[in-house]
């Protein structure tokens, strides 16, 4: 340490054994008018390393390592070899019941949050099932129990039946726009399943799921519910459809990452694109998909064969015979491609449809095969959709897109019985922004209209089967609410429930696919808020719009109708009581703003300008 020199009187000892401190030398007093010199010896100097701030480091100061560490075991002795461990004990190959033999879980069979073997958290203990034909302690059984329910009073536009009215005066073209349903639905769904699918895909499994639906409806005019006039404008009915019913079975590992090649036959959930605008459904099929790259590329090879639709729960009808529509499937995703985070898709998909010879008459007796559009003819046709599809996020931007081109020929026109080519296009993105708790949301949709419905061209763009997950879902008025098309087609509606595109069809689930369409433009802003884990509000304002209106000026026989559908605003309540999905309760409300070509088309008896629509949605699973 270097210390300050201190002076000692003359003659004076120290108080302890140690020398004395050093005395500095004396220095020259300086003479009149010069400058005073300074010693720089004899100015203290304080240790900068001790001063200095706890944490901090003088720049360029590196401290000195530290001793090296070194152990040694000198009595270190080698592993006894497995000859040397008891034969009376053995491994638990069953390690997902240790945990409840210890005491940490205690597993009830109606308790879906904890381990369960009733919902595949642990393979079946075969002792107790003798008679299930099973080999090996990885087979898996996995039951779900799903209880949706739905209460929706709504307004929109109803034709007044032409024989009869609900109330006697009220002959007009529309009558009141008030109307209730109520619908239960019931699932249950069973799997058995082998392997450890925490980490590879199973080896083989079995699927079924039943639904029962029971509906209650009540409009406020005859001949909506039923084409009877005799018949009254109430329908409560009920049907059990088969949603699930197939085989999976694994081919082969074509990596060590379980990069694998499975095929699926039966009826199976298939969603052709990231939020379902062309197929999204549950059909009969053989699927044959697979992973590629440690699961970076994923692919689909399907045929499906569609299946018959209960007109008024839109369950799988099996006790009808499967329509003469087929599907073929072919598509592939890339994720990190084009850029990173962001998972690409190319698709193609061949709708090959021969349903020309068969007329088909739905469970309430109106006609959905053909469409009664036109000359009343029906119709085969053949279209190809080659599409691209992304979804991810570039930055702090999180995209949705989706790209459609159709292509094919309708062998019978329902405006000239001529053959027609088909020539649409479809495009829609969505892109969001988080915010902490905050998700802002900007969505664009755009399919092509039929420009000229007497010539020899098809421009409208159409799907397969539409159930869009995109600008409000359900919870738009537009999208959830199916519009009457009154005094153009009979039985025919501009757009179907649970559906975007302004088709003009009998009917999403037993219709055709019909490109002569006004087509739709959509554009519109949402945002979602997290107020909580358990609570959610999202809110949407969208503006809508005809593509072209040249279809509906020849199907009501004007001379003009306007594009402007008008503002469709939603707000929408989800409340999540136990933070997963297991209970979920929504509560939705719609307004449907008409621009004037929602006006030109409809109208009501009571001179109401608006259409409201409320949705309050249980959904309970186990």
């Amino acid at each position: 340490m270097a210390q300050a020199a201190l002076a000692q009187p003359a003659g004076s000892e120290p108080d302890s054994g140690l020398p004395p401190p050093a005395v500095a030398p004396p220095v020259a007093a300086p003479e009149a008018g010069d400058e005073p010199v300074v010693d720089p010896d004899a100015i203290p100097v304080p240790d900068v390393e001790d001063e200095m701030l706890e944490g901090r480091q003088r720049p360029g100061y590196v401290k000195p390592l530290p001793e090296q560490v070194t152990q040694h075991n000198v009595d270190a002795v080698r592993a006894p070899p497995p000859e040397a461990f008891p034969t009376d004990q053995f491994p638990i190959p069953d390690r997902w019941r240790l945990i409840e033999t210890l005491g940490m879980v205690k597993a009830r069979w109606f308790d879906p949050y904890h381990q369960n073997t009733l919902k595949g958290d642990r393979p079946i203990d075969r002792s107790k099932v003798p008679w299930l034909p099973i080999t090996g302690d990885d087979w898996f059984f996995a039951a779900n129990l799903v209880s949706d329910t739905v209460i929706e009073p709504r307004t929109f536009p109803i034709p007044v039946g032409v024989q009869t009215t609900e109330r006697p005066g009220s002959l007009d073209v529309f009558g009141k726009d008030a109307s209730f349903l109520v619908s239960q639905t019931f699932i249950a769904g069973a799997a058995l399943i082998k392997g450890s699918t925490a980490f590879k895909p199973p080896e083989i499994e079995y699927r079924l799921a039943l639904a029962l639906n029971i509906n209650h409806a009540n409009v406020a005019e005859r001949r909506i519910l039923f084409v009877e006039p005799s018949k009254p404008s109430v329908r409560t009915d009920h049907f059990l459809g088969v949603q699930e019913a197939f085989v999976d079975y694994h081919i082969r590992n074509t990596s060590d990452r379980y990069d694998f090649d499975s095929i699926r036959v039966g009826i199976q959930p298939f969603q052709n694109d990231f939020r379902g605008f062309l197929f999204n459904d549950q059909q009969l099929g053989v699927r044959l998909f697979g992973t590629r790259d440690n699961n970076r590329v994923q692919y689909n090879l399907g045929a499906f064969w569609r299946l018959e639709k209960d007109t008024n729960s839109g369950l799988n009808n099996l006790t009808d015979r499967p329509r003469n529509d087929w599907i073929f499937v072919a598509n592939i995703y890339r994720q990190d491609f084009l850029i990173p985070a962001l998972t690409s898709q190319v698709t193609v998909v061949y709708n090959r449809n021969r349903e020309a010879g068969r007329l088909k008459i739905d469970d309430n007796g109106f006609p959905v095969r053909p469409a009664l559009l036109g000359t009343l003819r029906p119709r085969d046709y053949d279209v190809v959709y080659i599409g691209y599809n992304a979804d991810g996020r570039i930055g702090r931007i999180n995209l949705t897109a989706s790209a459609y081109g159709a292509l094919g020929e309708d062998r019978n026109s329902f405006f000239t019985d001529q053959p027609a080519d088909i020539r649409a296009v479809f495009g829609a993105a969505e892109l969001s922004y988080d915010r902490d708790w905050m998700r802002f949301r900007l969505s664009a949709l755009y399919a092509s209209g039929d420009a000229d419905p007497y010539d020899d061209r098809e421009n409208g763009f159409d799907a397969i089967f539409e159930n869009p997950i995109f600008a409000g879902a359900d919870t738009s008025y537009w999208i959830r609410q199916s519009l009457p098309f009154a005094g153009g087609g009979r039985a025919v509606a501009i757009n179907g429930r649970n559906g975007i595109l302004n088709a003009l069809r009998s009917s999403k689930e037993q219709g055709q696919s019909n490109f002569n369409n006004p087509g739709t433009v959509l554009l519109g802003g949402g945002a979602d808020f997290d107020l909580t884990p358990e609570l959610r509000v999202s809110g949407n304002a969208n503006h809508l719009w005809f593509e072209n209106t040249a279809t509906l000026q020849a199907l009501r026989n004007e001379g003009s109708i306007p594009a402007n559908i008008g503002w469709d605003l939603s707000v929408a309540t989800i409340w999540r009581p136990m933070a997963t999905q297991n209970i979920v309760f929504r509560l939705s409300g719609a307004a449907l703003l008409p621009g004037s070509g929602f006006r030109d088309l409809f109208d009501n008896a009571g001179g109401n300008r608006n259409y409201y629509s409320l949705l309050a949605n249980a959904i309970v699973s186990y």
